[in-house]
């Protein structure tokens, strides 16, 4: 026999019921991966020479360029030669990233290898800084011509500070092919950096001065790499502009363990890494005026 329910069964039912659904909508909205243009705009990279380091066995690599403005470039066979340098994710004059995407911005760490193409580029591009701390500060657009594949930046973990596995879902897939270019772009700005991935967290902010350009880095997927939609959607838009920087030691040597994220490599050892001495801050940018989607 069904009883049938009173009111105040029945406004205790739906107010379960309305719980419910907004605890869905909170989890859905939790799980949700940043905007492609939040990613991009707040993604800075200062580099540092690392200690050098030549993978045991060759690993040879296919390259295919991701974003649109590059896309119509053939692909590209390179084999990783000696580790130069390690990047890892920092703040500029003590500006947080938004939260939304700040999560995922502390574990983008990129080690970085020597490499070669036989491909010639020559690809000319209009440049355009995306971050708000260095478009507050005048950043002009400019040109740059590609010249030729220096690099190839690929994401790791530093010692045992592995992302979470919902953000691993995404820094794992980022790869950046860094180009030599060609260009008179000198920013001469002065920024205090301060370190984003836990691992560093403990380093004070240090000033930089930011000086000319030397590589443009752009999103490549290796050969295997079988990229998400939804995190192919983000990763196509990460460029970034390398420029020279003028910046103290770090006021101790740094001593880290490198275990390699993205799937392709993991099967490669884990790498010790010993660094001090800052060389670059990548920071974001646009080509040709294609801004990432918002």
């Amino acid at each position: 026999m069904i009883v049938p329910r009173t009111r105040g069964a029945r406004f205790a039912a739906a107010l379960l019921l309305l719980v419910g659904v907004a605890s869905l909508g909170s989890q859905a909205s939790a799980s949700a991966l940043p905007r492609p243009l939040a990613f991009a705009e707040n993604l800075d990279l200062e580099c540092f020479r690392t200690d050098p380091y030549v993978p045991a066995q060759p690993v040879t690599l296919l390259l295919r360029h991701l974003n649109p403005v590059l896309e119509k470039l053939p692909p590209e066979k390179v084999t990783l030669g000696e580790r130069q340098q390690l990047c890892v994710p920092v703040t500029k004059n003590g500006v947080i990233p938004p939260d939304d995407v700040l999560p995922y911005l502390k574990y983008v760490d990129l080690s970085c290898y020597k490499v070669a193409s036989d491909n010639q580029i020559g690809e000319e591009l209009r440049l355009s800084h995306l971050n708000p701390v260095l478009q507050k500060l005048g950043a002009p657009r400019h040109v740059v011509t590609m010249v030729e594949l220096q690099q190839l930046c690929v994401p790791v973990a530093k010692d045992e500070f592995l992302p979470p596995k919902e953000i691993q879902h995404v820094v794992q897939h980022l790869d950046l092919a860094c180009y030599l270019v060609k260009t008179e772009e000198a920013l001469n700005v002065e920024l205090r950096l301060g370190q984003l991935n836990p691992r560093l967290a403990h380093l004070p902010d240090a000033p930089a001065k930011v000086t000319f350009s030397r590589q443009l880095c752009v999103p490549v997927q290796k050969e295997g790499d079988e990229i998400p939609a939804d995190v192919r959607e983000i990763v196509q838009w990460i460029d970034l502009e390398k420029y020279e920087i003028v910046a103290p030691k770090l006021p101790a040597l740094q001593r880290l363990t490198l275990t390699h994220l993205n799937p392709v490599l993991s099967r490669l050892p884990r790498e010790r890494a010993t660094f001090n001495l800052p060389e670059h801050l990548a920071v974001p940018v646009a080509k040709n005026d294609l801004i990432p989607p918002s």
